[in-house]
């Protein structure tokens, strides 16, 4: 059986939930609003993976350097591990995110357009939709193709929140 480590983190939008395994990697990070959310998408995605989830301070320095991204050391998200379970397609979607670079935004069709699938914006809105490595995996960095906000299962005033905090916007 493998074991998953749980933290959290206080940030100025609210407290942050991540979970990192045995190696390190983040499996997924989640405001503690939709903490529910978060024990689906793991019963869900380790459905045949059976796992022991324990509370464990800082796992692997994770929570140390998620807090420095929220003190504006904004850069520290690209170097954090991944390990997100997804299909072949999902994890394709959630890499182009980690390459949009941090004060810059795309829209759902570029992404798509980026992974060679140039009808498939609504398949990459389901994949960004679906992630479950919130910040990290930044999927709050995609707009609408008119500019506008859309959704974030984090709640579009963090989405405005992070895209400030990155420079995107002027506050």
């Amino acid at each position: 059986m493998r074991t998953f480590f749980l933290d959290s983190i206080a940030t100025p939008i609210g407290e942050l939930m991540l979970v990192a395994d045995e190696d390190n990697a983040l499996r997924a990070v989640e405001w503690r609003d939709h903490q529910e959310r978060l024990q689906r998408s793991l019963a869900i995605s380790y459905r045949e993976d059976p796992h022991l989830l324990k509370e464990k301070y800082n796992p692997g320095g994770l929570s140390d350097r998620l807090q420095r991204y929220f003190a504006g050391e904004l850069t520290i998200i690209d170097t954090l591990p991944v390990a997100a379970c997804g299909t072949e397609f999902q994890r394709r979607v959630w890499q182009a995110l980690r390459h949009i670079p941090c004060g810059a935004i795309a829209t759902y069709g570029e992404l798509a357009q980026k992974l060679g699938r140039p009808g498939a914006a609504r398949a990459v809105g389901m994949a960004n939709g679906a992630n479950p490595v919130s910040i990290v995996v930044p999927c709050h960095r995609v707009i609408g193709s008119n500019g506008t906000l859309t959704g974030y299962a984090g709640g579009l005033p963090r989405k405005q929140w992070l895209l400030t905090h990155e420079g995107y916007y002027s506050p």
